[in-house]
């Protein structure tokens, strides 16, 4: 007995030593890799375990922990027990142009790059910048590829907020009011939120989500279940569908994937741009350096600009210069095309009503004449926009070869309201074929930008965000988050221009009297603070005529700019931006409801040094709080060496050209 518990001992000592020896084996499988930003301020540690999980720190706070990435194919699922083969990190330090600068005429790429290639012909890359971290997935597998779904599984620190735009569903345009809710009151509510999600740490920075390079691919959602995560969501890839009315397509079934598509490709990247000055979220260009490069070889034709639109005041031009019954037809649209080249406007647009019918895009309304206002137009420089839905332009792909014939110089196209991955490919069939008879785009009912504008960049904006023609529902305390949210990742078609301006608690107004929330210095600094390649100006040509002051300063705001600075920022509560475009400087200033009067201290070092500008200013009236409508226009001499003072009451701005003599 003695002689057997001898022999037992060593045995069960040999079994705890291989016990251990295996959980050691286990342990050396992880692997860690660190990328750092250029500047090494943002640290991303990357551990290959079970999953491939990052975190992200900058400094010495950490701002994603341990999120994990998977890509969860038919034929199996991408990052589960990961086996890296190669790892490799370059630097990058190049720059480019776009076509249609809405920020900067030069924008600087300078990044880290780490690519990991694994067992299973995939690989996994991440960038680094100074002001963010990227990655995506590259796929090389032969033939066809089904997604089943994505593991993008964002991981937090406890206490972060959330500012989101909440849909009902995956069929959506975008045009939600945002959210602001905790983790916590998000996975309670539950819901999804669209791109670009602002995640605010309360702390010193704030974290911007979204995507770019989006191609045959569905576009990204986000939900949480209140824990300190935030999960993936895809709408499946329709596989039946049929026409529902003129605008609209119903669904009749689904795939049990997300997309089919190339086996052999880079999929989408998912970036976060990480601030610790709130002005960082305004300038950041992280979709246009993420984005697909250029695919026209001609460009020089696309001309970005501003138009005159006539849904939002209802074509209803009056006074004792119309001597003709206002409307959808001939006279109306001729005054709008005067109005436009009297204020060098580059374009007015037909919203609906130009066409006899929306089902039909080649037949006019008769009340029209469409062909002589072309040639009327062209008489004075004035380029036509022609409004479509969506389905007419499907069924009609033929229309751009059409209105290029015609003469037509670009497109709003409206109410897709879907970003599956069958509707992200048609952004792209439509941008193309536009591309190829020289028409530009401009997206309405739609997603947000995704990379697409700098691969075509004749789409020149998008809408995707709760513009103006939500009348009483478009207000400073939502709009106000734009420069740092819906903005921040690309061209925006908001709409502005109102010349008839109210505060919220005595707001009433339709159309053909639309009116705006905000005061009179809010709405013209919109045209400085608002990035879109086709800027509209909203309201009646009538009213533009009785404000000659106003409409001077927003006619001649530029829509493209060669540097933007941002002069002071908080999300959500004010920006203040200023704008160069050759020697000139625009600023535009904007605020929300909670304070009634905010006053600023603005230093004009960034002017050229030693020189005497002149600058033409509007500001809020001393009444402006109460009744919107009040302003003053201020001229004034200033230099670099100034600091000016500036205030702004609520729902409030204050706009300004500088200027050589």
């Amino acid at each position: 007995m003695i002689i057997t518990e001898k022999k037992k001992r060593p045995l069960l000592l040999k079994n705890v030593w291989f016990a251990l020896f295996i959980l050691m084996g286990q342990v050396s499988l992880a692997q860690s890799i660190v990328l750092s930003s250029p500047d090494r301020k943002i640290t991303t540690r990357i551990e290959i375990a079970d999953k491939i999980f990052y975190s992200v720190s900058q400094g010495s706070d950490l701002v994603l922990d341990k999120s994990s990435l998977g890509l969860n194919l038919k034929s199996g699922y991408l990052g589960k027990s990961p086996k890296l083969l190669k790892k490799q990190i370059v630097s990058r330090n190049t720059s480019f142009r776009p076509v249609v600068p809405l920020k900067f005429s030069d924008i600087k790429n300078e990044y880290n790059e780490l690519r990991m290639d694994f067992a299973g012909d995939y690989s996994v890359v991440f960038r680094a910048y100074n002001d963010g971290v990227a990655y995506r997935f590259v796929t090389r597998k032969k033939g066809d590829a089904e997604v089943i779904g994505e593991d993008a599984a964002i991981r937090l620190p406890e206490g972060y907020l959330a500012h989101i735009q909440q849909p009902g569903s995956f069929h959506t345009s975008y045009e939600e009011s945002y959210k602001h809710l905790s983790l916590k009151d998000w996975g309670e509510k539950k819901g999804l939120a669209t791109l670009p999600v602002l995640l605010d740490s309360r702390k010193k920075y704030k974290v911007l989500i979204s995507e770019s390079d989006l191609d045959d691919y569905p576009a990204m959602f986000l939900q949480t279940d209140g824990t300190n995560s935030l999960n993936a969501a895809f709408p499946k890839a329709p596989l039946e569908y049929e026409d529902n009315g003129d605008r609209s397509m119903k669904i009749l079934k689904e795939a049990d994937y997300i997309a089919k598509t190339s086996g052999s490709r880079s999929f989408p990247w998912r970036y976060f741009v990480i601030s610790s000055d709130d002005g960082q979220l305004i300038t950041n260009t992280m979709t246009a350096r993420l984005a697909s490069p250029l695919q026209m070889e001609d460009t020089g034709w696309i001309r970005p600009g501003k138009v005159s639109w006539e849904w939002w005041n209802d074509a209803s031009p009056y006074g004792p210069d119309v001597n003709f019954v206002a409307g959808y037809n001939l006279e109306t649209y001729k005054y709008y095309i005067d109005f436009a080249a009297k204020y060098g406007i580059e374009y007015i647009i037909m919203d609906e009503g130009w066409a006899k019918s929306t089902r039909d895009p080649f037949t006019p309304n008769p009340d029209v004449d469409l062909k002589e206002l072309i040639r009327y137009g062209k008489s004075k420089n004035v380029g036509i926009v022609l409004w479509l839905t969506w389905l007419t332009v499907e069924h009609h792909f033929d229309v751009f070869k059409t209105f290029s014939e015609w003469g037509i110089k670009g497109v709003k196209i409206d109410f897709m309201d879907r970003s599956d991955q069958w509707m992200v490919n048609y952004y792209e069939r439509v941008a193309k074929e536009a591309a190829k008879h020289k028409l530009f785009v401009d997206f309405h009912g739609s997603f947000k930008p995704a990379g697409l504008e700098y691969k075509y960049p004749n789409v020149l904006s998008y809408e995707g965000v709760r513009g103006m023609e939500q009348m009483g529902g478009a207000t400073p305390d939502n709009s106000v988050y734009f420069p740092f949210m819906r903005n921040a990742v690309g061209p925006m078609d908001y709409t502005p221009g109102a010349m008839i301006s109210m505060q919220p608690d005595v707001y009433r107004a339709e159309r053909p009297n639309a009116a705006s929330i905000g005061t009179r210095a809010y709405q013209m600094a919109l045209f400085v603070i608002f990035e879109s390649g086709l800027q509209m100006l909203a309201d009646n040509p009538t009213l533009y005529y009785r404000n000659a002051d106003c409409t001077e300063f927003i006619a001649g705001v530029p829509v493209t700019w060669d540097e933007t600075r941002v002069l002071a920022a908080e999300a959500g509560e004010y920006a203040i931006v200023a704008k160069r475009k050759g020697k000139e400087w625009y600023i535009g200033g904007m605020t929300n409801n909670k304070e009634s009067v905010r006053e600023f201290d603005l230093k004009l070092d960034f002017l050229e040094n030693g020189k005497n500008l002149k600058m033409v200013s509007f500001e809020d009236g001393i009444n402006a709080g109460r009744q919107a409508m009040d302003y003053r226009r201020k001229e004034s001499t200033v230099k670099s060496s100034d600091t000016i003072h500036i205030k702004m009451v609520r729902n409030g701005g204050w706009a300004a050209k500088i200027y050589g003599e």
